[in-house]
C-alpha cells in the first residue's frame, strides 16, 4: 500500500519563497526546456536573433512569452521555471545574477548591491 508523505516533507514556508517542487515543476515544463536548450551556443544565437520564433519552437503560452518579453524573472519562477534554468535566460539576455535578485525584489540594482558581501561583484 502506498502512503503519501506529507507535502514538503513536513518543512515550514519561508515567506516570499517558492518552493520548487514536482507540481512547480510541470508547470513550467515549457520555459525550463526552452531554457535549458540555451547551454547550446547555436540556440543562444537563434534566441537572440528571434526571440518570438525561438519561443514559438517551446510552444509557450502567451503569459509564458510576456514574462521572457518583460524580463520578469520573479514571474518566471512562480510560473515554475527552476533557479539555475533561470541563469541561463538571464544569461542570454544580459542580466547577470545580481541583476536578477534586485528585480526581484524590487531594488535598485546599486541598492541591491550595497547589501552584498562583495562590494565589487556584478
Amino acid at each position: 500500500m502506498h502512503r503519501r508523505r506529507p507535502r514538503g516533507l513536513g518543512l515550514k514556508p519561508i515567506p516570499d519563497t517558492t518552493i520548487f517542487d514536482l507540481r512547480h515543476s510541470q508547470r513550467g515544463w515549457r520555459l525550463n526546456k526552452l531554457c535549458g536548450s540555451l547551454c547550446r551556443p547555436e540556440n543562444r544565437e537563434a534566441f537572440k536573433r528571434d526571440e518570438e520564433a525561438y519561443m514559438a519552437l517551446f510552444s509557450l503560452t502567451e503569459k509564458e512569452k510576456q514574462l521572457i518579453r518583460a524580463r520578469d524573472f520573479a514571474g518566471m519562477i512562480a510560473a515554475g521555471m527552476n533557479i539555475y534554468f533561470m541563469l541561463k535566460i538571464g544569461s542570454v539576455t544580459g542580466n547577470s545574477l545580481y541583476r536578477m535578485g534586485a528585480q526581484m525584489r524590487g531594488e535598485k540594482y546599486e541598492d541591491f548591491l550595497a547589501t552584498r558581501n562583495m562590494k565589487d561583484a556584478v
